[in-house]
């Protein structure tokens, strides 16, 4: 695909995955562009892959999220799955959780800048996170292997709730490796998830995992 066929198609998922909030995305995309390559945050190479490599690829996990559910992202970084899903889902509540303090720093202006009303930031490293068990969803991008997403996220779900962790095209093999250790920490009917078909160019591949009841 060429870069001006690959920029149209973003474009068009876009559209369809933001609709009437798509203003609203792109004032954030501009801010990763900006902000967020000038901090560290994003990588200069990644400013022009922003919306399908970055926002559309968060954004929509949120098919697979309940209305009016509690999230916790847990290592934000730039916001990332928390911001897009805030912005395409404002009936969720998302708690970005990240413990560097230059990050929490442009996640409080991101937040500040877009208005987002559905939106706090907790400075704090996931197993030092207050309350436990209590978010209806967990939700991670390229943080850890699966065995200590398990440690960190799944105690930090309700009995019944489950973690998302956006992953890359090893999620079957990832399941395979720490099937047992991640079932001793309380994960059942894990399995991968495709979100954005028919919308993205290459769907968002999603290891989901409900937390024992």
């Amino acid at each position: 695909m060429s870069e001006v066929s690959r920029e149209t198609a973003a474009a068009e998922s876009a559209a369809a995955v933001f609709s009437t909030q798509l203003p609203l995305a792109e004032r954030y995309a501009e801010l990763l562009a900006t902000e967020g390559v000038r901090r560290g945050l994003i990588g200069p190479r990644e400013s022009d892959r922003l919306w399908d490599r970055h926002i559309l690829n968060c954004a929509v996990i949120a098919e697979l999220i309940d209305p009016s559910a509690d999230v916790l992202d847990i290592g934000s970084g730039a916001g990332l799955p928390g911001i897009p899903l805030a912005i395409v889902r404002p009936d969720l509540w998302i708690t970005l959780v990240e413990p560097m303090e230059r990050r929490t720093t442009f996640l409080e202006e991101a937040i500040e800048r877009l208005e987002l009303s559905n939106v706090e930031v907790v400075r704090s490293r996931a197993e030092e996170v207050r309350p436990r068990g209590k978010a209806d969803v967990v939700t991670s991008r390229a943080l850890a292997p699966l065995d200590k997403l398990a440690h960190w996220c799944l105690p930090l779900a309700r009995r019944g709730g489950q973690v998302l962790a956006i992953k890359g095209a090893s999620a079957a093999d990832e399941i395979a490796k720490h099937e047992r250790t991640i079932g001793k920490r309380g994960a059942r009917r894990v399995s991968v998830v495709r979100c954005g078909t028919g919308l993205l160019e290459t769907p968002t591949t999603v290891i989901r995992m409900y937390h024992s009841v």
